[in-house]
């Protein structure tokens, strides 16, 4: 079978040419391919991308003229430096492959870069876009970077400069705590790796206080990974504050636009994160020293106004030696007044001929006059009649009855005595003496009889 195919094309007997099946000369040709396309590098826009259930990529690379299927298998798919999606151009490097069961061939893809500058300049601004349309990058979502932060987190890579620059500059300016959560910042995976430092700081019971993304110089390609979504959407959902220091100061990825506050550089991220100690002092003694100048100022107007007001107030001992002037004056006037009115009343009775014995006299007719009346108002009082012999009858309303016919026409009498009662009806009677307060009852009962 090893040359059946250059026999067969170079016999002109029909005959002669060896007969084969579908499976051998799919195997003939897919041994042709694999091997004169073992390693191959094309370049293509993507388009029809799409991952499916088992972790595989399916997807086409075309030209103005032709369109090539390829696949990128689950284990290299998630080594890939960037992720496929529809209209990038890309050079994908791989073999060339058979599927017999369609007589079709394909790129099974190992690699995967963007075929230039261009074509990640407008990657990026397709997600620049897409990203602005969903508010990711409203101001309004932005938090404060807290004045005075106890801790700092930062996510880079902890064998680089970068870390060893955010430290020393943290402690030249306010030193604080700073906890490093290492993660790659280039290559396959990074962008998960990013995306999960900062979801794993979110979930501390120790929150920082702050936190600062940050990466060194280098091309688009090795800054792609803080373009991915995975890492735009994780800065967005956190709940500490970020300050992203990606790349050089003319360096401008994704990741800058949804932080809460973007930094030039890593140092620059620091200078954000903390303010100078010994400018921060210097401001408090020059706050201090405008405080006492202030209220010693403040102090002395007072007193210069308080000496003006003093001025105009007469003498508190003046004042009261006045005061008590008058009030020794107005006693002994009034002590006067009592003795004459007294000596003008006394002067009057003497007048009028009026001894004090004369005036008892008079007191003590009229006490007895009122001692007469007394003993009238008891002569005729309702216990003095019933004493007499006299009788009072009452319904059981307890009011008065005057004849026989009002006696006929209550359903029980009361026949009350001076020294009890009595009722028709019934055969108990009362000897019980009657209280002050009956007493006063039959009285009044007795004035209207």
């Amino acid at each position: 079978m090893e040359d059946l195919l250059t026999y067969a094309m170079k016999s002109g007997n029909i005959k002669e040419i060896p007969e084969l099946t579908v499976t051998q000369i799919s195997s003939e040709i897919k041994r042709f391919v694999e091997t004169a396309f073992a390693k191959v590098r094309i370049k293509g826009e993507i388009f029809g991308a799409k991952r499916a259930d088992s972790g595989h990529w399916y997807l086409s690379l075309k030209d103005e003229n032709a369109v090539l299927s390829a696949v990128v298998w689950k284990g290299v798919a998630s080594q890939l430096s960037i992720k496929p999606e529809d209209g990038l151009e890309v050079i994908a490097t791989g073999k060339i492959t058979t599927f017999a069961g369609k007589s079709s061939y394909q790129l099974v893809i190992e690699n995967l870069e963007v075929a230039g500058t261009g074509a990640l300049l407008k990657l990026l601004e397709e997600r620049k876009k897409q990203f602005a349309a969903e508010g990711l990058f409203d101001t309004s979502h932005k938090q404060a970077i807290p004045f005075l932060p106890q801790t700092i987190g930062v996510i880079t890579s902890a064998s680089g400069a970068v870390i060893r620059d955010i430290i020393h500059r943290v402690r030249d300016r306010f030193p604080s705590h700073i906890l490093l959560w290492p993660s790659p910042v280039q290559g396959a995976g990074a962008e998960i790796k990013i995306a999960e430092a900062i979801n794993g700081f979110n979930q501390l019971k120790n929150k920082p206080d702050v936190l600062i993304v940050a990466r060194g110089g280098g091309s688009l390609e090795d800054l792609w990974c803080f373009n991915e979504e995975v890492v735009i959407r994780a800065v967005y959902n956190s709940d500490i504050p970020i300050i992203s220091a990606v790349g050089h100061e003319t360096d401008t990825m994704l990741i800058d636009y949804v932080a809460d506050k973007r930094a030039p550089t890593p140092t620059g991220a620091a200078e954000f994160a903390v303010p100078v100690k010994a400018e921060l002092s210097a401001q408090l003694h020059t706050l201090q020293a405008r405080l006492i100048s202030g209220s010693q100022r403040y102090l002395n107007e007072r007193q210069t106004y308080l000496q003006g007001l003093s001025r105009g107030i007469p003498n508190l001992e003046q004042i009261l030696q006045e005061a008590t002037q008058k009030l020794d004056d107005r006693i002994e006037r009034l002590n006067i007044s009592f003795k004459n009115l007294h000596n003008n009343k006394q002067n009057l009775l003497n007048l009028c001929g009026l001894k004090p014995y004369f005036i008892q006299n008079i007191i003590d007719k009229k006490q007895e006059t009122l001692n007469n009346l007394i003993l009238r108002l008891q002569s005729v009082s309702v216990e003095s009649v019933l004493q007499r012999g006299f009788a009072w009858i009452c319904n059981e309303q307890g009011k008065t009855v005057y004849n026989t016919a009002q006696a006929q026409q209550s359903k029980s009498l009361e026949i009350r005595f001076y020294d009890g009662k009595y009722s028709l009806n019934s055969s108990k009677s009362s000897t019980s003496k009657q209280s002050g307060k009956k007493q006063n009852e039959l009285q009044t009962n007795l004035f209207n009889f």
